[in-house]
Order: C-alpha cells, then structure tokens, then sequence
C-alpha cells in the first residue's frame, strides 16, 4: 500500500504493520530480521523530512497507547508509545499535572515527538526529550532493554533523541508539573521594534512567540502567562483563550504546507531574522507564508539543536502546491552562517559530515546506536545516507 506524510510529500509503498502491545513490537523487529528487512516506525506523519520513509517494514504503534502509570508525588508519568499528545491533556489535568510544555501542534504521537526533537516556546522551557526520564525499547536482537540516566545511560542519552534509529520504543517515561491556566494575548507590532525589544518581549511571560509574514512590516506578537483565572470554555477565538495549559497551547493547522526549521543561538536570533527578512524582501517577494520565531532553553541531549545553547528556532514555511526549495536553500546559507542546526523533523538538506560539525556529540550518538543496532535494522535509506565518517571517541 501507498503511505505519505502528512504534508503528501513524502510517500513509500511499505509493508504496514500495526502493534498493540509489547509482544507485538518484539514480533515486528523479530519478523525485519528473519526477512532482512529494515523496520522504520510512523507516529502522526507530521515530519517533512524523510525520517520515516521505507518499502520495507512501517510499524504504526496508534493502538499501543494510553497511559500506564502516574505518579503525582514524583511527577512522573508513563505512557505507551503510540500516544498522542491531544489524549493526554485531560488525564493529567485529572491528577494535577501537566506537560511541561508542547509545541504549536498536539496530532504527534509522544515517541514521535521526543525522536524529532519536538519543542514549544519559552527562553526557560526545553524541548519534550529533555523532559524523558526512562523508556522500554526493543533492540535489533529482538531484547528489551529498559534506560534511563542510571540504567543503560549510554543507550537512553541515543533514546532521549533517537530518530527512531536506536530501536523500536514502546514505553517512556516523562517529567512533568502541576496542571496550570494560561492567559493568550496576541497583537500587532513594527517587526523592528520587536527584534530591538526582544529580551524583555521573551521574558515578560512564560510563553513569547511572533510570526512575520511577508511583505507585511508588523509581526504578529502572541503571548500566553500562567493566571490563576478560572478557565473560560468553550474557548475564545485564537489570541483571546485562557484556559488549561493544554487547549491554550495546541492550535489547529489545517492547510498543508512544508517547512525549515533552523535552531541558532539565542543571541543571535534577532540578527539572523533580519537576515532571513531582507533575503525573502529581495529574492521571494511572493512569499505568503509566515516566518516563526521562538525560544527554546538549553539541554543536555546529544542530538538537541538547544544542545548546551540557550536557543531561537527560525521556521520558514511554504505550500506544497509551491517549490519549496528554492527558497529553502537560501534560508539556509543564512541559518548556517549563524551557527544554525536544523530540526530533524523538517526540510534540511545537510550531508552526515556537516551535522557531525554542529552536533558536538554526533559521533557519540551513531557509536551507541550502531551498538544497538550493528546491522543497521532500524536505518531507511535517508539515515543510512547520513552516516559517512567515522565515529571517534567522545568528548
């Protein structure tokens, strides 16, 4: 059968088997073995790079879902791997807890989410696999292997940020905190005037983000604070909600388009969008789609782009009933001169040797994973592609 992502981009014509338990997923990687096939596993399909396609073996784990255990005393929680990050709002705000944060979009399944290095905004808020604190994995060799910082280190730093590349991840174990309100406020300011007054934009609430959408001169401004408020349902237009954390967080996005996403250092973000803003006025004048600016804090996992960096992530988007690369490509030589790692959930069109030099852990992360993996079972042809150079020791 034909399978494609969710933008229609990327299609494959794989063997799709659907897991529903544990046992199932060991059956899925035994059965890639038995036949030499190479295993790939599909969240929601919402990456736009080619992460999950393959003609061979496609595990969609949609019916291995739900939670499995809470622990509001440790703020813990631990959940299948097949969840989506919208079923989860409800019965954490049961028990008094919360995601830390989430992103624009709630459609990803959490192991999807953490494999790509998904984050919201916030310049004191890390991406969701900084959040990971253990995971139940099924290796090439048909074992599983629970990690976690104290069992199985090595293997959990590959987990936190995997790429679906280390093994198949049925089980994870998240971080969280007491269930909060948010307040969203959105407004139209000069683009100027935001860039120049950043810092203080970033720091006046709990979440800042803008978008600037070309040729226009004023950046659309939203932000959303923790309020004490009673929540207001059902919800207000966009920009007027406040609500739980959860319905104030998540937007719908409907139209299909593609996108890049480049992560810079934090001081550097406002120069780098001037950058991308004089590139886009002079060469793409047409372009319709909006420019996304956000603030993600510095982690400690080794394939993070917010890797030991306090970070603004950049994304530039397109329609996919336009070319998108032309102007990709342009956006990147920007993204590039400013130190700039690219989200591995969207367009890039880097070679393994050049993210081995902006990724200080790179050749850590392919070492754990080839140990996991040594015949490379959970490679599609894209990863495979990616690992050109030798791993040296680390650092």
């Amino acid at each position: 059968m034909t399978w494609s992502n969710w933008s229609g981009r990327h299609t494959a014509s794989p063997e799709i088997l659907e897991i529903r338990d544990e046992a199932q997923a060991v059956q899925a990687v035994g059965r890639a073995a038995a036949e030499n096939r190479s295993v790939r596993v599909v969240g929601a399909g919402h990456s736009h790079s080619p992460l999950v396609v393959t003609d061979d073996l496609l595990v969609d784990p949609t019916q291995l879902s739900g939670v499995v255990a809470i622990d509001a005393g440790a703020m813990r929680v631990k959940l299948r791997a097949g969840t989506r990050i919208a079923d989860l709002g409800a019965p954490l705000r049961e028990a008094g807890l919360a995601l830390r944060n989430q992103g624009d979009i709630d459609r990803q399944a959490i192991a999807g989410a953490l494999a790509t290095g998904t984050h919201g905004t916030g310049p004191t808020l890390q991406n969701f696999c900084a959040s990971l604190r253990g995971a139940r994995v099924v290796l090439a060799n048909g074992e599983i292997v629970s990690c976690s910082a104290n069992e199985e280190p090595e293997l959990f730093q590959a987990v936190r940020l995997s790429l679906g590349a280390v093994g198949l991840v049925t089980e994870v174990e998240l971080a969280v905190r007491d269930a909060y309100r948010l307040h969203e406020h959105m407004w139209l300011k000069d683009l100027d005037e935001v860039l120049d007054e950043i810092d203080d934009l970033t720091r006046a609430t709990r979440h800042f983000e803008f978008f600037w959408t070309p040729p226009h001169s004023r950046a659309a401004c939203k932000a959303l604070d923790v309020t004490d408020d009673e929540p207001i349902y059902p919800l207000a237009d966009e920009g007027k909600r406040l609500a739980w954390s959860y319905d104030v967080l998540a937007n719908d996005r409907p139209i299909k388009h593609t996108e890049m996403e480049y992560s810079v250092p934090a001081e550097s973000g406002p120069a780098c969008l001037r950058a991308v803003r004089d590139l886009v006025r002079r060469d793409f004048p047409d372009l319709a789609w909006p420019i996304e600016y956000r603030t993600v804090a510095a982690d400690d996992v080794w394939l993070s782009t917010a890797f030991e960096r306090p970070t603004v992530t950049i994304s530039v988007h397109q329609g996919i009933e336009l070319d998108d690369e032309p102007v990709f490509r342009a956006c990147e030589e920007i993204f590039r001169s400013f130190e700039g790692r690219p989200h591995w959930g969207k367009v890039h069109y880097l070679s393994g040797d050049e993210l081995a030099e902006i990724h200080p852990r790179w050749d850590d992360w392919w070492r754990v994973r080839d140990l996991a993996d040594p015949e490379g079972r959970f490679l599609n042809p894209y990863l495979k592609s990616l690992r050109t150079r030798p791993h040296r020791s680390g650092t």
